[in-house]
């Protein structure tokens, strides 16, 4: 996995197991210091396909902002 499809996971994971609302923190964080967004990890998976695999609706909106942004800053 990458650093960015891990937290993910885990995210989705601590709030399968806890009953907790789903949190963005840690995404947040790699995502503001540079994790790729569109960086597949070993298996192929990138981190929206995680995010859509927890129903992680708020890592998805803070994925494709970055992707976007992304996009945006190479034209």
């Amino acid at each position: 996995m990458t650093l960015l499809t891990h937290a993910i996971e885990s995210e989705g994971q601590g709030s399968l197991q806890s009953g907790e609302p789903l949190t963005v923190h840690t995404t947040a964080v790699l995502l503001a210091f540079g994790a790729d967004p569109s960086l597949a990890d070993p298996d192929g998976r990138i981190p929206v396909e995680m995010a859509d695999f927890y129903d992680h609706h708020p890592a998805v909106k803070l994925l494709q902002a970055h992707i976007s942004r992304r996009a945006g800053d190479s034209r």
